[in-house]
């Protein structure tokens, strides 16, 4: 199968001792391109998000760079780190603003400087004519009003790692939103999820590991890796009713469309 995992952080430590066997496995698997989330760390700060961008150069045809602040760091980044990573976006192999968004799940920041800093990224993306990845947990309904008042990207959004309800899926949908699937849809608990599934069009679908998280049945508690994504591109092709190398075909498409895979320079420097 093509597959392409639309959002995975194996930049980051918990991969520095085999970081190359992970590759292998999933060139092994199918992996055509993985899309590496470059995000700002209180321990590390801007450093952390520049390591997706620093292991894309070393192989800028199977990895892409993306470089922001998640929500759950919002009241820890000071101003000139914010800026930073507003450069960041800006340097022209950076082929997404994201994941920023809102988590009212752990609120590890209070919610309004979740909001202010969404807001600033979603105003970014719109000056660099970039796609917006976004983060949202039990937040859909602010998350839909703030896209609402600041305006979808024209480049595009999409749900990371989506975890709602249908009616949250045709909330997105209807505002012109991708929708990533990520290894929870393999859980025994997620029928909701699925069933949210079953109303999101092939051609608005991605898949994603979200690696080193939330690894799919039957690896669930283990580290996740890019090469799992097959068992979510299975789960989600019985939902869909189409084969398996069918949805990844699609879902392949469709990261490279909406990432602008086939635009951007392979000259990494």
């Amino acid at each position: 199968m093509r597959l392409i995992d639309s959002h995975c952080h194996i930049d980051g430590s918990d991969y520095d001792t085999d970081r190359a066997g992970v590759v292998e496995r999933a060139r092994d698997g199918g992996l055509e391109h993985m899309v590496l989330v470059g995000l700002w760390r209180e321990d590390e700060r801007v450093a952390s998000a520049q390591r997706a961008l620093q292991l894309a150069a070393q192989d800028p045809t199977l990895f892409s760079p993306t470089a922001c602040i998640h929500p759950h760091d919002a009241a820890a980044a000071p101003e000139e780190d914010v800026l930073a990573i507003e450069a960041l976006c800006a340097d022209p192999h950076v082929v997404a603003v994201g994941e920023t968004g809102l988590d009212y799940h752990y609120d590890h920041s209070p919610r309004e400087q979740q909001q202010a800093l969404f807001r600033r990224f979603i105003r970014l993306a719109h000056r660099l004519d970039k796609p917006l990845v976004i983060h949202t947990r039990e937040a859909e309904a602010d998350t839909c009003r703030i896209l609402d008042e600041e305006r979808v990207p024209a480049a595009g959004a999409l749900i990371h790692c989506f975890t709602g309800d249908r009616q949250a899926a045709r909330d997105y949908l209807d505002r012109g939103l991708s929708i990533s699937f990520s290894g929870i849809v393999t859980f025994r608990t997620a029928e909701e999820l699925r069933e949210a599934a079953r109303l999101v069009p092939l051609e608005r679908m991605l898949v994603e590991t979200d690696a080193p998280y939330l690894a799919p049945i039957p690896h669930r508690g283990k580290r996740n890796e890019p090469a799992w994504v097959a068992r979510t591109v299975e789960v989600l092709a019985q939902v869909k009713g189409v084969a398996p190398e069918a949805l990844a075909e699609a879902t392949a498409d469709n990261a490279r469309r909406f990432f602008r895979l086939g635009e951007r320079s392979t000259a990494l420097v």
